[in-house]
């Protein structure tokens, strides 16, 4: 399933945008395309306390791809996602902009889908890495999401 540039940059605009709370901390969407998303958390907007970057960011922004990933890997008519669960570990502080890149394989993806239409609903999973712009991992997460057909 290809998309234009046209339906990606919708995507990307949607996805900046979807609600005022992923406003507020400036997410973006740096990169996108069938079953890919790269993301960056910007670091001034979520600057905590004791001045590195606030947990709940790091957190929101291994989460977020999971929209952009399903909107162009799935029709949005027919399945809908849910977080099942997720985990974190914090490995140093971030003091800058943080990214996160998620890849869900298309055999991967057909296989969803295909235990989604026949079961009404399926569980799948990734990890990610969270990255702070001097390439060092600040945190890695275990997401659990769960495709679900419309009606089910």
């Amino acid at each position: 399933m290809g998309m234009t540039e046209e339906q990606l940059a919708t995507i990307r605009e949607a996805s900046d945008n979807s609600f005022p709370f992923i406003q507020r901390t400036g997410a973006k969407v740096l990169d996108l395309d069938v079953g890919y998303c790269k993301m960056m958390m910007p670091f001034e907007p979520n600057k905590n306390h004791v001045g590195i970057m606030y947990a709940g960011a790091l957190y929101t922004i291994a989460e977020l791809p999971a929209g952009p990933i399903y909107m162009t890997t799935f029709d949005a008519q027919n399945y809908y996602p849910i977080v099942r669960d997720m985990s974190i570990h914090f490995s140093r502080p971030a003091l800058t902009d943080v990214t996160v890149e998620v890849t869900l394989d298309p055999a991967e993806a057909q296989r969803i889908q295909e235990v989604t239409d026949a079961e009404g609903k399926c569980n799948f999973e990734w990890d990610t890495e969270i990255v702070d712009a001097n390439g060092q991992v600040v945190a890695t997460t275990h997401n659990v999401y769960q495709l679900r057909r419309m009606g089910s």
